[in-house]
C-alpha cells in the first residue's frame, strides 16, 4: 500500500499524526485476509478470490450496511491486482468532477496503469450521471467498484448493473464484533474496560457496524482511566443510544414491514410482536404499521375471522385516541390477533377473478329479472319481469340466476376449510344444492 506519510515528514511527526488517526482507520485490514465478516465473498473458492487469480478484476457493486468493510476491500483489491486507486462520492461529486477522474484514468491507461475507481453511496448519482460510467467501463478505462447500503436493483441503473457483478456485504455478527474487540485491545495495549454484561450491550449497540463499534470503544478509552470498569449503566449513560440502522424511505423499511407481514401470516406471534418492536422502536410512525394491520386483516385472515378486520380498525382507532406511547399496546393486540387468526385468502383471490373476468368481458347487461323498473316503459320491456322475492320463499333463497347470461354462472369465492370460513363452506353448498333442486323443478 501507498506510504501513508511523505519521505519528507520527520519521523517524530509521522508519530503525532498517527495517534490522531481514529482507531478504526489504525485498525484498517492490510490485507483481504485480515477482513472481518464477509467469507462468504472473500474466502478461497469466493468470486473475488477468482477475479484475483485471473489477474482481471470487473466492475462490481458492493451492497451492505454501514461500517461492513466496503470502502476497505474496494482499497485491497486494487492494491492485491496492482491498479491505481482512485476515490470518490456520489455526495460530493458533480458531473464536472467525473470528467476529471475519467480523463486521469485515460492518462493512467496510456502509461501502462489502469485504474480501479471506487463511487462511495453511488446510488446518490442521477441516471444520467450513472449512464457517464457505461463508456469508460466498456472501453477499460476504469474498473468501476460502487458502494451502496440500499439494494442496487431499485437505485441503479438497469444499464450499469448487466455490466457489474452485485456482492452483497453481511452486517457483523457477534464473534465478528469481538474479534475487532480483540484487535482494538491489543492496538491499545490494555483491556477494554467495561464488564461482561457492558461488553454485550457495546456489541449490540453497534448494531453490526464495525466502524460505530471502533468509534464506541474509542470513546470508552478515552474517558476511563487504568482502574476504570464500565458496567452497562455506566456505558449507555456514557455512549448514549445508538439509533437503530432503519430508513423509513428505503430498506431497512420494506425489510421489516415485509418481515412483519410474513410472520403474522405464517401464524407466529412472538416473532411478529419482536418485528412490530423493531419498527416502533426504530421510529417508524404507528399509523403506517395500523393501516398494514388493516391490510392483513383483509388479505391473510379474511372470512376465516370476520372480527379481525374489525378488531385491526378499532386498534387504529385506539392508537388515534391514545396516541404514544399508550396506543402501540393496542396495535400490539392487533398483531397478536392477526398472528393467532385462522388465516384464509379466499376473498383475496376471488376478487382478484372476478376484477379479472369484469376487465375481460366488458358490459354484459345483468339479467332482466333483477332490474328495477320504474317507469312503464321498462316494465313493458320486461324490467324486473319474473323476479322472485327471496323472502317470500320457505327457505329465503330463491336460487335464481344473477350473472349475465353473456357469461354465465362463475364461482370465485372457495372458502377454506379453516375458521369461520368452514361454516361459509356449508352454507354455500346448502345453496348450492338447493339451486339445483329448484332448477330441476323449474322454479
Amino acid at each position: 500500500m501507498t506510504d501513508l506519510f511523505p519521505d519528507d515528514i520527520p519521523s517524530s511527526r509521522r508519530e503525532e499524526i498517527d495517534g490522531d488517526r481514529p482507531l478504526a482507520d489504525k485498525l484498517r485490514p492490510k490485507s483481504l485476509e485480515d477482513v472481518i465478516g464477509q467469507a462468504h465473498i472473500l474466502g478461497d473458492d469466493a468470486t473475488l478470490r477468482r477475479m484475483l487469480a485471473s489477474g482481471r478484476l470487473g466492475s462490481l457493486i458492493l451492497w451492505g450496511p454501514p461500517g461492513t468493510g466496503k470502502t476497505t476491500v474496494a482499497r485491497l483489491l486494487a492494491d492485491a491486482a496492482g491498479y491505481r486507486f482512485e476515490q470518490i462520492s456520489a455526495i460530493f461529486s458533480g458531473v464536472a468532477d467525473l470528467k476529471k477522474v475519467f480523463e486521469t484514468a485515460r492518462t493512467a491507461r496510456r502509461a501502462g496503469q489502469r485504474t480501479l475507481l471506487f463511487v462511495d453511496e453511488i446510488h446518490r448519482f442521477n441516471r444520467a450521471q450513472q449512464d457517464s460510467f457505461l463508456p469508460v467501463m466498456e472501453d477499460g478505462t476504469v474498473v468501476l467498484v460502487g458502494a451502496t447500503t440500499e439494494n442496487p436493483s431499485f437505485e441503479l441503473n438497469a444499464a450499469l448493473m448487466s455490466r457489474a457483478q452485485v456482492l452483497r456485504f453481511e452486517s457483523l455478527n457477534r464473534d465478528d464484533l469481538l474479534a475487532l474487540i480483540g484487535r482494538a485491545e491489543a492496538e491499545m495495549g490494555r483491556d477494554l474496560p467495561v464488564d461482561e454484561t457492558a461488553r454485550e450491550t457495546l456489541m449490540s449497540l453497534a448494531d453490526g457496524d464495525g466502524r460505530a463499534l471502533l468509534g464506541l470503544v474509542e470513546e470508552i478509552y478515552a474517558v476511563t482511566g487504568a482502574d476504570d470498569v464500565l458496567d452497562h449503566e455506566a456505558l449507555t449513560k456514557l455512549v448514549q443510544r445508538r439509533a437503530p440502522i432503519y430508513d423509513k424511505s428505503q430498506d431497512g423499511h420494506y425489510n421489516l414491514i415485509s418481515a412483519l407481514h410474513k410472520t403474522v401470516r405464517g401464524s407466529d406471534p412472538d416473532a411478529a410482536l419482536y418485528y412490530f418492536a423493531r419498527m416502533i422502536d426504530a421510529g417508524e410512525d404507528p399509523m403506517y404499521l395500523a393501516r398494514r394491520l388493516i391490510r392483513i386483516a383483509a388479505e391473510d385472515v379474511g372470512m376465516a375471522d370476520p372480527q379481525a378486520l374489525p378488531l385491526a380498525v378499532a386498534a387504529k382507532d385506539a392508537y388515534h385516541m391514545l396516541g404514544s406511547p399508550e396506543g402501540e399496546l393496542a396495535l400490539a393486540e392487533a398483531v397478536v390477533y392477526l398472528a393467532t387468526a385462522p388465516k384464509s385468502n379466499a376473498i383475496e383471490v376471488a376478487y382478484n377473478n372476478a376484477l379479472a373476468l369484469a376487465k375481460k368481458t366488458g358490459s354484459p347487461t345483468p339479467p332482466m329479472t333483477i332490474l328495477n323498473a320504474p317507469t312503464k316503459l321498462m316494465k313493458s320491456e320486461g324490467y324486473g319481469e319474473g323476479y322472485i322475492y327471496d323472502h317470500d320463499t320457505p327457505e329465503g333463497f330463491s336460487g335464481q340466476e344473477y350473472f349475465p347470461a353473456k357469461i354465465g354462472r362463475q364461482n370465485f369465492y372457495q372458502p377454506v376449510e379453516r375458521g369461520f370460513e368452514r361454516e361459509i363452506r356449508k352454507r354455500m353448498d346448502y345453496f348450492a344444492k338447493l339451486r339445483a333442486t329448484k332448477r330441476e323443478s323449474g322454479m
